[in-house]
């Protein structure tokens, strides 16, 4: 009888990728020379395909049109940035690169309707850098992908969890190995996916994440509570049990 696989413990550098796309407002786009603050102005489909929707003022529509074949060729940055209160806030950051080229209006709620050039970014390479490292995702690994469910209202889950529920996380502490939370000058809920809820651990100089993973991924947004209550028993039924990165 073969083994059963183990339920993963964090998504996939691709599915990551996906989610920040999804749910990212600060953006910056680079090319030749030039740098865009492209803050709130792109959308996503739902096989990964990044539009730019562009005011009647910016310059980079008439720089595609001017490049060779009108491609241009870019870089474009997303930060994701945790939306709790925190000295360090940026928790990733997407790199796309590739190439701008004109493309049809699709409309989406939100967006400005004085959008006056779409411009569809074909992409070249993609890749995720976080505090401990750089990864790169394949092109059809991003197309067959899935954005997490809860990506989109994860900023509201967290600033609920960090405003209201502070109990909570001083009781979820209890999973953490205690070499990580002693001289720990503050604790918030730093990032949540349908895998887990990661707690950032302040000290004097620096800080640790801890991940604490779930019993089984979550589907949808609406389980989040369920998985924070499993998490608050296991809290209470044994004296510890971690998932940590190293104290600094």
């Amino acid at each position: 009888m073969s083994a059963v696989p183990a339920a993963p413990a964090e998504p996939t550098t691709a599915e990551q990728i996906r989610s920040v796309l999804a749910r990212a407002v600060s953006l910056s786009l680079v090319s030749d020379g030039h740098r865009f603050d492209l803050a709130g102005q792109h959308t996503v489909d739902a096989r990964g395909q990044v539009r730019l929707h562009l005011p009647a003022d910016s310059a980079l529509p008439a720089l595609t049109a001017c490049a060779p074949r009108g491609s241009l060729a870019v870089l474009l940055e997303f930060t994701d940035i945790a939306p709790v209160a925190l000295r360090d806030r940026v928790r990733a950051r997407v790199t796309l690169s590739g190439w701008l080229a004109r493309s049809r209006a699709i409309g989406r709620p939100g967006l400005p309707r004085s959008a006056a050039a779409v411009l569809r970014l074909d992409m070249a390479r993609a890749t995720l850098e976080t505090a401990t490292e750089i990864t790169a995702a394949g092109l059809d690994e991003l197309v067959l992908a899935e954005v997490d469910p809860l990506a989109v209202e994860e900023a509201a889950l967290l600033t609920h969890l960090a405003g209201s529920h502070r109990d909570v996380v001083t009781e979820l502490t209890r999973l953490v190995d205690p070499r990580v939370t002693e001289d720990a000058t503050r604790t918030m809920p730093v990032a949540l996916d349908r895998y887990g809820l990661t707690l950032r651990y302040e000290y004097q100089r620096g800080h640790v994440d801890a991940r604490l993973v779930f019993p089984k991924p979550l589907r949808e947004a609406a389980h989040v509570g369920n998985g924070v209550q499993q998490l608050l028993a296991a809290a209470r039924g044994c004296r510890h049990l971690h998932r940590s990165s190293p104290r600094p």
